[in-house]
């Protein structure tokens, strides 16, 4: 069971490379940041929470933080959990994809998913309702530009002619494509066209049932060699807890961390570190 950390990596919180340093030196698997480009004023659309969080709108770049996270470990591997990449320019996104997986050596774990806030979308010129499916087509586009020398594209909602984009990845034929959902419906396209699942924990009610069916939804779609990773997102930290996503099929624990300081930070990551005797 692989053990890793999501922190709210915002502006007045312990700085990206100072924690992913402190996370590799204590052995865990991985580092996932979160992202929002902003967080409307209107609040129009609810979070699903309750009352919204600051960390929300005091985030740092994901793809800036993560290239300093980089530039200060060699091992950890460096996730986006998530990346809103429906918003994104889906070429300038391949870029940045390719450029932290070229300078990590091999090291992103792309975690993609659709959001939930209708007015950050209209913001960047994406309409609520048809966010899934411009997702799609924007991770269409991108393997197209990962894995072509002469790569185009032509959708409903992405359309360019061939272009040449350096660098391409290091990991072969991508990094993996792990996507946020907790429905029927993302489980279907986890199993068309992603290559791992990363469900928040108490979404779940039942975990085995869940990757059982991702499993059949897979086979389903012609591709039943294909394996996808289950990553459980804001994990409960209880060693109890993580046994039980092992044995139900999961194979990576994310375990949620503030947006803090060091100081307290620092003795987080020390007890979290505890769980990693029992990780197999």
């Amino acid at each position: 069971m692989k053990i890793g950390l999501m922190y709210s990596n915002c502006d007045y919180a312990m700085r990206p490379d100072d924690f992913a340093r402190e996370a590799e030196a204590r052995g865990f698997e991985s580092l996932w940041l979160p992202e929002h480009s902003h967080i409307p004023a209107s609040r129009r659309t609810p979070y699903p929470g309750g009352d919204l969080p600051k960390d929300y709108w005091h985030t740092r770049d994901i793809f800036v933080s993560l290239g300093a996270a980089a530039a200060a470990t060699s091992r950890i591997k460096l996730g986006t959990g998530i990346c809103l990449a429906q918003q994104r320019d889906p070429i300038w996104l391949a870029k940045e994809v390719a450029t932290i997986d070229e300078l990590s050596n091999g090291r992103f774990l792309f975690g993609i998913g659709a959001g939930w806030n209708a007015e950050e979308m209209e913001n960047h010129g994406i309409p609520f309702n048809k966010r899934w499916a411009i997702l799609r087509e924007k991770i269409a586009a991108m393997k197209a530009i990962w894995t072509q020398e002469n790569a185009e594209y032509h959708g409903t909602y992405v359309n360019f002619d061939p272009i040449w984009m350096y660098p391409k990845p290091v990991q072969k034929p991508h990094p993996p494509i792990i996507l946020g959902s907790a429905t029927g419906a993302g489980l279907q396209r986890i199993a068309e066209y992603c290559d791992g699942w990363i469900p928040i924990g108490f979404m779940i009610q039942d975990l085995p049932a869940a990757i059982a069916d991702l499993q059949a939804r897979t086979r389903a779609a012609g591709r039943a060699t294909h394996v996808h990773e289950v990553s459980i997102f804001w994990a409960n930290p209880d060693p109890g807890e993580i046994r039980k996503y092992a044995e139900a099929g999961a194979h990576r624990a994310i375990l949620a961390l503030p947006a803090e300081g060091r100081d307290i930070l620092l003795p987080m990551l020390d007890e979290y570190a505890k769980l990693l005797e029992n990780a197999a």
